[in-house]
């Protein structure tokens, strides 16, 4: 059976980023529907060229730094934009509160979205919030 999931990511720290990246990514890849929504602390991670680490919440978090064979959230989220088709939604608030440019964002990111409308077409589907 598929299902629709709508991720609202809005927390900056490691964990929660690389929780719903990996949601994200077996998701999309596995054939269902994602849409990733990201706001607030989460999407100045999504500018081109920030070399900010998130920072971590506990001892997991510092270990999957610290792992070679973890790949970073980015990457994952990378991948389930371009393997599963997934759709990676900047926040159109966030974008005007951080004076962020759509152009600014990496380019995996799509069109400035409000969270009206990611809820609406959200409805139906699982909603997920990290």
């Amino acid at each position: 059976m598929s299902q629709d999931f709508h991720i609202v990511c809005i927390s900056g720290t490691r964990e929660k980023l690389q929780m719903a990246a990996m949601f994200a990514s077996v998701a999309a890849a596995t054939g269902e529907q994602v849409s990733v929504f990201f706001s607030m602390n989460a999407l100045p991670y999504f500018v081109k060229d920030n070399a900010v680490e998130a920072p971590v919440e506990g001892e997991f978090g510092a270990l999957m730094a610290q792992e070679p064979g973890v790949p970073p959230f980015k990457q994952l989220f990378k991948q389930a934009a371009e393997l599963g088709d997934a759709k990676l939604l900047p926040c159109s608030m966030a974008l005007d509160l951080l004076k962020i440019s759509e152009e600014a964002l990496d380019p995996e990111l799509g069109p400035a979205t409000g969270l009206t409308r990611f809820l609406n077409d959200a409805e139906g589907g699982q909603l997920l919030t990290f």
